[in-house]
């Protein structure tokens, strides 16, 4: 596991391999100025991302400017960022777009004024852009389809809350789970596939409440991103059916890895944010320096279970250390 996540890295390495040297660096040259506009910033993943683009902008001397929407769902907020950072000349952006199709004009408009535009996390209708810089997310939602579907045996009823509409990020991993679910639970019954549980934890758990309380003999869940699943989670306690269904989720926080420690999450498929924040702004330099870069990164996901978390790359993953980079 450990080799995979070096090998990301090390493909990070390459894509900057004939970058310049702090000390190639002209007397007064400007230095890089490269936005990275989040799809939020409370959450401990796009907190990863931060602590990742850090890390990268200080290897490169580059500067970073983390700027994101105060909720998940404002499409106006993000779309004025980037055409903020547009006007201020950024030589670079490295975007999670909240709406595949909301953001295409933004992007595209930059790309046309001569701003690197780097994608991470979601995907978007459009290819005007550099590089994509993200989570296999169709994977991710297939291994938590195999791992539901093997500790719920097989049998039962399984329900999947949605997280929003126009997330090309969850919407992957919603239609991964769907289709692994036909492949590795034939069986299984799927009561509610349609509900969705908004960009908040509370609005989760609020739709989380009328599931659980309309499926009574539920016997699985799927939740596609940190705060559906920490929402159901929510849920799932307070009705004292935590740890009686049977409970996979996507992404990790303090929360998500105490209960899968309690085994009231019987898995996550997790990320690597930290890579793609670094991976984004690493993409990004080599990029404005013309180097060739790949269209697509993949920048890795894994299915944690209360049975590997304690392995050391596991624990990495689940715990990063953002303070090194953020404080």
């Amino acid at each position: 596991m450990k080799r995979m996540w070096t090998m990301l890295l090390a493909g990070a390495m390459l894509l900057t391999g004939c970058a310049k040297k702090d000390e190639d660096v002209a007397p007064g040259e400007k230095k890089l100025r490269i936005a990275v506009i989040p799809k939020g910033t409370t959450h401990v993943f796009w907190k990863s991302i931060h602590a990742g683009a850090v890390k990268a902008a200080k290897e490169l001397d580059v500067e970073v400017i983390w700027k994101g929407p105060q909720k998940e769902d404002d499409r106006k907020q993000q779309i004025e960022m980037v055409q903020n950072f547009v006007t201020r000349k950024m030589d670079a952006i490295v975007l999670a777009p909240l709406d595949f199709s909301a953001l295409v004009n933004p992007v595209e408009a930059a790309t046309d004024a001569g701003v690197k535009m780097i994608i991470i996390d979601s995907g978007l209708d459009s290819d005007k852009f550099v590089s994509f810089v993200a989570t296999d997310n169709k994977v991710g939602g297939t291994l938590a389809a195999k791992r539901l579907c093997e500790v719920m045996g097989g049998k039962g009823k399984a329900l999947m809350l949605r997280y929003a509409e126009g997330s090309a990020s969850t919407e992957k991993r919603e239609a991964g789970f769907l289709e692994g679910m036909k492949k590795f639970g034939p069986e299984i019954e799927l009561v509610s596939i349609n509900q969705y549980g908004g960009v908040t934890a509370e609005s989760a758990q609020k739709k989380a409440d009328q599931l659980l309380t309309k499926h009574k003999d539920l016997d699985g869940i799927f939740c596609p991103n940190e705060s559906t699943t920490y929402g159901m989670l929510r849920s799932l306690q307070t009705a004292g059916r935590a740890g009686k269904v049977k409970f996979v989720g996507f992404d990790s926080s303090e929360s998500l890895v105490k209960a899968l420690q309690a085994g009231t999450i019987n898995g996550l498929s997790v990320q690597n944010p930290f890579n793609m924040g670094y991976l984004g702004v690493k993409t990004a330099v080599a990029a404005i320096r013309n180097e060739v870069v790949e269209k697509r990164i993949d920048t890795g996901v894994i299915m944690v279970t209360p049975e590997n978390m304690d392995e050391p790359e596991m624990k990495e993953l689940l715990s990063p250390d953002l303070d090194k980079w953020l404080k």
